[in-house]
């Protein structure tokens, strides 16, 4: 059952919008609810995804300080097994491309964590970027002519939550804007954009439940990408 957090999130900063300074860093944040434990596992779902970015960069030797918030450095850096939830499932297919298992795992992680939890937004954010991500892999595919179901990702959580029910064709255009990007730079902005976007459409304002928080969680991740965008890093 949702909870009221009137504490926990009144006393946390603003954002401002998109572009503007992280106030906090998602360590912070995760360290805000740390003892509260229904906001704890709502806000590591979430910041998780961003430590797993943060670990493609740091693998492709695209950046070499790490500031994770729920995995440990070392886990970042392939120095130390990730956690056990993260592990490939044996009895699924190899997909295509190697990391897709572990973004695999996280998905079904998230989604399994906002079913616990009771969480309508951790679900429909799942459901949300499940989508999207399936929806840029099915573009890239057809674009080289491959078989774009070979690289998607969950399909399932992405296309059959009944409060989220999303689908490829949601996408169009923010597919052709993406295509029509002048550079892989400005179109990783333009997705960030939109992830921005529909997070202001779907965040519990002022509710001030676990699942603003979850919300709040998701924004904070986005505008450090956007940080790290601007400052030329990967995302």
């Amino acid at each position: 059952m949702a909870q009221r957090d009137y504490y926990l999130v009144s006393a946390l900063p603003s954002l401002g919008d998109l572009g503007a300074i992280p106030p906090l860093t998602a360590a912070d944040l995760r360290g805000h609810v740390a003892e509260h434990r229904r906001p704890l596992a709502l806000v590591e779902a979430i910041l998780l995804g961003d430590d797993l970015v943060e670990r493609e960069a740091a693998l492709a030797g695209g950046i070499e300080e790490v500031a994770p918030a729920v995995l440990t450095p070392a886990q970042v850096r392939d120095e130390e097994p990730l956690p056990p939830f993260l592990a490939t499932q044996e009895d699924m297919p190899a997909p295509r491309v190697a990391s897709d298992a572990l973004w695999a795992a996280y998905f079904r992680h998230a989604a399994a964590a906002a079913r616990r939890e009771g969480s309508p937004f951790l679900t429909t954010w799942v459901a949300h970027e499940v989508a999207l991500r399936n929806a840029l892999a099915t573009a890239r595919a057809k674009a080289l002519g491959l078989d774009a179901a070979e690289y998607l990702v969950t399909p399932d959580l992405g296309s059959t939550v009944e409060e989220s029910p999303w689908r490829h064709e949601d996408f169009g255009l923010l597919l052709a804007e993406w295509a029509a990007a002048a550079n892989p730079l400005e179109g990783l902005k333009l997705l960030t954009r939109a992830r921005w976007l529909w997070l202001t459409q779907h965040e519990a304002w002022f509710s001030f439940g676990d699942d603003e928080l979850a919300a709040y969680a998701a924004k904070l991740m986005l505008l450090t990408r956007w940080h790290r965008l601007s400052e030329g890093s990967p995302p």
